[in-house]
């Protein structure tokens, strides 16, 4: 992986050093705590999933989330600078030497295709064509000109809508191969942009939608060709998703041939006392029955914001519902609880303890300005908040399901403390986590909130950007589960990803904070905590606290025993 440092450093500490003892072994176990659903990380379900722990290295992109959260350039996939013009204009370069694992040159085509997708503006009578988790900075493109088969594109904004974490978009995992979709649909993509022709955008938007869903046994290569170090060989329950070196890759090859992945499975104890697993990424306390002996372990608060995410619909129609769920919940307890570190200073990015923020990292230096807004509500238990908004609500009880993926230990303990706390106050929380729940689960009234991380994941999640986080309560974007609309906060989140001057985010953050804590779209509660651990006969492995997981720079693993 050839990086050059584009926002941030990479200096949390490495976690396993370099030894050159014993006979390099040919495979590494890599388990997470998400499932792999589909290769397309970019759709709902595929945000939601474990597909950039698993893929960052298999589909990369001019970017990818570091280790502090930042954008950082991967100069193998090629280059991106602003140039001048009217608005922001960036252009791409994309390596000459480039070509997927079938031998099919990545192009500009692969950009346009990712642009169409999250742009938010194609749609048909049912609204959306793609089912994107998010049109964050996509939606402000103006135009990409690409000639197709093109190694260059220049990709221009539209005025006045300079989005500031630009380097985050055609990220890992973004590319999607577009020449796949072109030999499935029979659409040129960048022709088809290019007119708008709405009988090709419909083909081509159902094939990126479900086109790349993945399931044990069912592995076509032709539909997943990759275009980083590893390629997908074989994905089946009993031997796991297996990722084998790409021959055609033109940067350094992986260090080591074969990464196995295992999703998340109850059967994760079983496979690390096999010997099965040496790399393990998880949220901390979610694995019961997980023996570390023999691992290197640190436990870090991660940008994961863990929360719950609540309807707007049934019984949390009105705010004041979702104020009395919100006035019940023990918040200080469960942070002190499951939010909080052994060792604060190992290497962390994010901080031990409780939340009072969406979209304000609490690391930021406007954290205790914006978290006042919150004015100390929601901390503990408040049997009078409670009874006097269930009142406003007309209601004399509430009956809560809580969704999350499991099997997670932690997670359902979160969930019987809430339960224990509401419950004499007239709010019944009930236990919905399933082996195989999604947060569009939300979304169809299966559930009434979701336990999760930023924008609703299951897994690895977050950023130093508060991009994903503000834009999962924006109307409209994929991600948003709760079907939250306030106009003012779209407008908010709108003004603040093209403006990072500090009084802006003070003040519009406050502002929104002040409105999300009166409507309470969700309950913000701490920072995940995450374990990594790792073979003590691993090296050049590093904590990743972010939606890259661990596995952001699997291709330089080494394991001796």
């Amino acid at each position: 992986m050839a990086v050059g440092v584009v926002t941030t450093a990479l200096v949390a500490g490495t976690l396993a050093s370099c030894s050159s003892e014993g006979e390099q072994i040919p495979s590494i176990g890599y388990a997470i705590d998400n499932t792999i659903t589909t290769y397309n990380a970019g759709t709902v379900d595929g945000a939601a999933s474990g597909a950039r722990q698993a893929f960052g290295r298999v589909l990369p992109g001019f970017t990818f989330t570091g280790p502090e959260g930042g954008a950082v350039a991967d100069t193998d996939i090629g280059s991106a600078a602003p140039v001048p013009g009217d608005s922001l204009t960036i252009a791409y370069t994309i390596n000459q030497a480039s070509v997927y694992s079938d031998g099919v040159p990545v192009t500009c085509d692969d950009l346009v295709l990712a642009w169409a997708a999250h742009s938010g503006r194609f749609t048909g009578a049912d609204g959306q064509l793609f089912q994107a988790a998010s049109t964050a900075g996509y939606s402000d493109i103006q135009s990409i000109d690409c000639r197709p088969g093109a190694k260059d594109a220049r990709v221009v904004f539209e005025p006045g809508r300079a989005f500031s974490d630009w380097r985050s978009l055609f990220g890992a995992t973004a590319l999607m191969p577009a020449h796949v979709v072109q030999t499935a649909t029979g659409a040129n993509i960048v022709d088809s942009v290019q007119n708008s022709d709405e009988d090709a955008m419909a083909r081509i938007a159902e094939f990126w939608n479900t086109g790349w869903d993945l399931a044990p046994g069912d592995v076509d290569p032709t539909k997943f060709p990759a275009s980083g170090p590893y390629k997908i060989e074989s994905y089946t329950e009993d031997d796991g998703l297996v990722l084998v070196e790409n021959d055609q890759w033109w940067g350094n090859r992986p260090a080591t041939s074969r990464i196995v992945i295992w999703p998340k499975s109850d059967e994760l104890p079983s496979r690390v006392d096999d010997g099965d697993v040496q790399v393990i990424d998880v949220a901390a306390g979610s694995v019961d029955g997980l023996n570390l002996e023999g691992f290197e372990e640190v436990e870090t608060a991660s940008r994961n914001l863990e929360q719950f995410v609540l309807s707007t619909e049934g019984e949390f129609g009105s705010a004041a519902a979702r104020r009395a769920f919100a006035a019940c919940l023990p918040r200080e307890q469960l942070a002190s609880e499951f939010g909080t570190t052994k060792d604060p200073e190992a290497g962390a990015v994010g901080v031990d303890g409780t939340v009072d923020t969406r979209f304000t990292a609490p690391d930021t230096l406007i954290y205790p300005q914006v978290a006042a807004a919150a004015g100390g509500r929601f901390r503990q238990p408040d049997a009078g908040a409670v009874k006097s908004a269930l009142a406003e609500a007309d209601a004399t009880n509430l009956t809560v399901r809580v969704g999350y993926l499991g099997p997670d230990a932690y997670r359902a303990a979160i969930v019987s403390a809430a339960a224990a706390a509401c419950e004499p106050m007239g709010i019944t929380v009930e236990d919905a986590g399933s082996p195989d729940f999604r947060p569009s689960a939300l979304r169809d009234g299966q559930v009434d909130a979701v336990l999760g991380g930023t924008a609703s994941v299951q897994g690895a999640g977050g950023t130093a950007a508060p991009t994903t986080a503000a834009y999962a309560l924006r109307a409209g974007n994929g991600s948003n589960f709760g079907r939250y609309d306030n106009g003012r906060i779209n407008q908010i989140v709108d003004q603040l990803a093209i403006d990072p001057s500090t009084g802006t985010q003070l003040s519009l953050s406050t502002e929104a904070e002040n409105i999300l804590w009166n409507e309470v779209p969700t309950v913000p509660l701490f920072e995940q905590v995450r374990i990594n651990a790792f073979d003590k006969g691993m090296s050049v492995v590093q904590a990743n606290g972010t939606r890259s997981g661990a596995g952001w720079n699997m291709d330089r693993w080494v394991l001796r025993g």
